[in-house]
């Protein structure tokens, strides 16, 4: 009897989970935190309100691994299953995070080898959040354990919607301990094998820095941005791959104990703390909904700060044709409205949950004056009735999303790149995004992907200051370009090899002859200190493309010799005339390379040409102002982030499903509004 109750149950979590994972649904809810209290009364009121605004779904257990485990061993779960019973007669499913991260004080204590130890030896007590070595295998090992016991407990509790997979991995501080600097050399014997191509790699002939040993390998802290580049490439590639490590470790303990579970993460993989290589994560399919905080700022009115967090969503996501889920969203710093103008925004990227941070305004700790959906006292504000009225529309929009993107745009990413580059003016980070600009203003969907690891089914490829080229990538662009398809490449692009040493063959790095170019050295327009007094940068240019003149600025330009290659484009305003953007024919496709970083008005040209040369589907046709995507053959969705009125050019009937309206011809769209049109 036992075994077919236990069976039935399993088949119903399967049931369930299938159905989550493929149900048109849009998730509305809030971060929440019982434990600061374990008032069950309070629990219950709260409970209520969210049921009462529409929400369908809370994460829950982030940061607090010791409310679950007090003390080593003694787990205590009671309070918390009355917690989850209570949101599932409520309806309301439930992210489960595991919080391996912070450590609990407990464990600091038992084994001081976790703490953070920074560049000067100077031990850090664990005052702050995400201050644990997460490579340490003591922490490793207790951090697993919880994770065994956690995801045990709740595989198969009904409210169960996903389990969280840490919070923000990329943020903490980087620990220079000793025992961090023994498995860092552990991690250089696998990847070199003998210490004479770790000297080759590191340029040790260089300064007197060969190394005879092993046990000679010290931290690479930089005292000058462009010091040991090399090895500050190979650390910060080791610090990634143990950030990795235990990711993938929690992932596979939870597909262990709750095989049909999804799992979701707030990955902040590019904070500067640490900045790891996400892409891994992405690519390997085991984290089933990628995720992300949507943190705007406070405006309604200005659009840079929602431009910057819906980048946020593109470069988690990357090639991902799941569901995306915004876990944390916005309470903190808004203004009225311009939450529900976010929450719009991102469902043209992919999203399909918006998840306020937080409930309630904190009593105590480091957030303690951000604010919540519910004031200090308990009582709701007006941040509780904008989620609600999210929730209310959202329920009459959602068996049409979460929206697929149809990208014919790829934007290559490089997690080497992105350390390599810090040195540069503009890094590969700052270049991507300015490619990713382009299309947003657009209105058109693009990808982020990792050459080496992407199929590249794109009718146009960026490649925006790739600056480390490794040769499966090489080869695969060579190929994409041989087959018909179009790249274009922009400065600082292949220009050090996997080791970080510059190429000692002809710029672009393995790629020359398919540009038809030489890359030489690079002028200065203006001298850095009087970049950095000024502000900006570099010097004003003028960019020349098909007897266009263009202002654009930058700090430096490439020197490129043209072999096959035709100019295409050139900078006017110096002492000379400069090639600067040239196309070369290469087998069926064409390679385009650009010697100035990446930006919106030089490359804006060019791009507009190739959208109608390669076919590629424009977005719709609406006033500047308005963001909009068609979500499929009769269904728009449009966004006004402006402070006038905008017509939507429109023939014959069609109907409102989000306000149940009915028009005829053109429509307006009120300022910072949003609008879902059938067409009839």
């Amino acid at each position: 009897m036992r075994f077919r109750t236990n069976l039935l149950l399993s088949i119903a979590a399967l049931l369930f989970f299938v159905l989550a994972g493929s149900a048109q649904q849009l998730y509305v809810g809030a971060n929440y935190h019982p434990h600061d209290d374990k008032n069950m009364e309070k629990i219950k009121s709260d409970i209520q309100l969210m049921k009462d605004a529409g929400f369908t779904c809370v994460r829950l257990g982030h940061l607090a691994w010791d409310s679950y485990e007090p003390s080593e061993g003694k787990f205590d779960f009671e309070w918390f299953d009355q917690v989850m019973d209570m949101m599932d007669e409520a309806g309301i499913k439930v992210i489960l995070d595991i919080a391996i991260r912070p450590a609990p004080i407990w464990l600091h204590q038992k084994f001081p080898s976790i703490d953070v130890v920074d560049e000067n030896g100077d031990v850090h007590y664990p005052n702050h959040r995400y201050m644990e070595d997460v490579g340490d295998p003591n922490y490793q090992k207790y951090a697993l354990r919880y994770t065994d016991v956690l995801t045990k407990h709740y595989a198969n509790h009904p409210a169960l919607l996903a389990f969280g997979i840490d919070n923000e991995s990329g943020d903490g501080k980087i620990s220079y301990s000793e025992t961090v600097r023994k498995r860092f050399i552990d991690w250089l014997k696998i990847r070199y094998s003998t210490i004479d191509n770790l000297n080759k790699a590191w340029a040790g002939q260089r300064w007197s820095r060969r190394l005879n040993q092993w046990e000679e390998i010290g931290f690479p802290v930089a005292t000058h941005l462009t010091d040991v580049p090399e090895k500050m490439l190979d650390f910060r590639r080791f610090i990634s791959d143990e950030i990795n490590g235990i990711l993938f470790k929690v992932l596979d303990v939870v597909n262990t104990n709750a095989p049909n579970a999804l799992t979701n993460t707030n990955a902040w993989y590019y904070s500067p703390s640490k900045y790891f290589d996400y892409s891994e994560i992405a690519y390997s399919g085991k984290m089933t909904r990628h995720g992300c905080g949507f943190y705007p700022g406070n405006s309604l009115v200005t659009n840079w700060g929602v431009m910057n967090a819906l980048f946020g969503i593109s470069r988690i996501r990357f090639e991902s044709t799941k569901p995306f889920w915004c876990s944390e969203f916005t309470t903190m710093t808004a203004v009225p409205n311009s939450i529900r103008k976010s929450a719009y925004a991102t469902l043209m990227y992919g999203n399909q949950m918006v998840c306020g941070w937080t409930w309630q305004s904190m009593w105590a700790g480091e957030e303690q004056y951000l604010e919540g959906m519910i004031d200090w006292d308990g009582i709701p504000n007006r941040k509780y009735n904008e989620y609600k009225q999210i929730a209310t529309e959202f329920k009459k929009i959602e068996n049409y999303f979460p929206y697929k993107l149809k990208a014919d745009v790829g934007l290559a990413y490089s997690f080497p790149s992105q350390i390599a580059s810090n040195t540069f003016p503009v890094s590969h980070d700052n270049q991507i995004q300015a490619c990713w600009g382009m299309f947003y203003w657009r209105n058109m969907d693009c990808k982020m992907l990792e050459i080496s690891q992407s199929k590249l089914n794109y009718k146009l490829l960026f490649v925006p200051g790739v600056t480390v080229m490794d040769s499966i990538s090489a080869q695969k662009i060579r190929d994409y370009v041989n087959g018909g398809g179009t790249v274009i490449m922009t400065e600082n692009s292949a220009m050090v090899d996997t080791t970080g040493q510059v190429f000692r063959t002809t710029l672009p790095g393995m790629l020359s002859d398919v540009f038809g170019i030489r890359v030489a050295s690079f002028e200065e327009t203006e001298s850095m200190n009087e970049i950095s007094r000024k502000g900006y940068k570099g010097k004003r240019l003028e960019f020349s493309y098909k007897g266009k003149a263009i202002d654009t600025e930058s700090s430096r330009f490439d020197i490129i010799q043209p072999k096959s290659a035709k100019v295409i484009g050139t900078l006017t305003s110096l002492d000379k005339d400069y090639p600067i953007m040239t196309i070369n024919n290469y087998g069926k496709g064409r390679a385009i390379y650009v010697g100035l970083p990446a930006n919106g008005n030089v490359l804006g040209g060019i791009v507009d040409d190739l959208i109608k040369e390669l076919g590629i589907k424009k977005g719709p046709d609406v006033p500047s102002g308005v963001m909009a995507r068609q979500i499929d053959d009769r269904h728009f969705l449009y966004l006004n982030v402006s402070g006038e009125p905008k017509e939507i050019k429109m023939n014959g009937k069609s109907k409102s499903i989000l306000f149940d309206k009915e028009y005829t011809g053109n429509f307006t769209i009120a300022p910072y509004e949003p609008e879902f049109i059938e067409i009839n």
